[in-house]
């Protein structure tokens, strides 16, 4: 098995507790009790990536669902998925549920694959797992359907509660839209921002690093970690200035921490813990 892998397993997540693993990008393993959940892991080998997968696409194994907030390379990995569709033979998938055709194509069934819009909710092992509506420039509802293509989770377990962004800008509704879930412990939000030139080359947009700040002052989670920030040369974004204008404007009521690829994050449950 993976020697990463092997960690994160082993690894203790008792009641009370949960464990993160940045994987780059807006990439993350969450472990709660004995439940392993993969988030918009970008694992394929691209050349034009500048960081490699910490574990290598055919290398995955274990993991109990794989989550896609929308279907961009780098969040819905559809190499990657037809990979773990036979290698994790038990894992759940889930996705925009906009987005079921092309995940079938990937070879996962209708049995195995759950489709979400916002407002929805599945329990897998210990965890529950809520869908948000997600703006990427646009927030781009169907209008025949009701269907939103960009997913934001907020992922419950162990008396633990995660607020994953996806990729989103700040739309009317949103923050009272995750306040509904009661207080975050750890929030992973996208950082990048957005501009024309990156709009003309098809690079769809995010929260500027002071727009990402001033949501993780007004939600004030127990701990806010910048992502999407380092995988293409094209559309980067700074951590170190996320980190520095939270400080300027929030003091020291949203503590930061920029992650490293692949090295564990424990969250501990605050007074009892949140979170089912």
């Amino acid at each position: 098995m993976n020697q990463m892998l092997q960690h994160v397993f082993s690894t203790p997540a008792p009641e009370g507790t949960a464990v993160l693993w940045w994987l780059g990008q807006m990439g993350l393993l969450v472990k709660m009790g004995k439940t392993v959940i993969c988030v918009d892991y970008y694992a394929s080998d691209d050349p034009g990536r500048l960081v490699r997968p910490p574990v290598p696409a055919d290398e995955v194994e274990g993991i109990d669902a794989f989550l896609g907030t929308h279907d961009h390379l780098d969040h819905i990995d559809h190499g990657a998925w037809k990979t773990w569709a036979k290698t994790c033979p038990e894992a759940r998938f889930v996705f925009p549920e906009i987005h079921r055709e092309s995940v079938e194509s990937d070879g996962i069934s209708r049995k195995r694959g759950t489709g979400m819009n916002a407002g929805d909710s599945i329990r897998i092992g210990n965890v529950t797992i809520h869908a948000v509506a997600a703006a990427h420039e646009f927030l781009s509802r169907d209008e025949r359907t009701g269907l939103y293509p960009f997913l934001q989770y907020v992922i419950e377990g162990n008396g633990i509660r995660i607020y994953h962004a996806g990729d989103t800008v700040r739309y009317e509704g949103m923050r009272p839209a995750l306040q509904a879930f009661g207080p975050i412990d750890a929030a992973l939000l996208p950082i990048n921002g957005r501009d024309g030139k990156r709009y003309r080359n098809d690079f769809i947009g995010n929260m500027t690093f002071q727009e990402a700040a001033d949501l993780a002052g007004e939600l004030k989670p127990r701990l806010v970690i910048p992502g999407h920030w380092n995988m293409f040369a094209e559309n980067p974004g700074d951590p170190e200035a996320f980190a520095d204008y939270l400080v300027a404007k929030y003091g020291g009521s949203v503590p930061c921490f920029i992650p490293e690829m692949a090295v564990p994050i424990l969250l501990t449950a605050a007074d009892g813990g949140t979170g089912t």
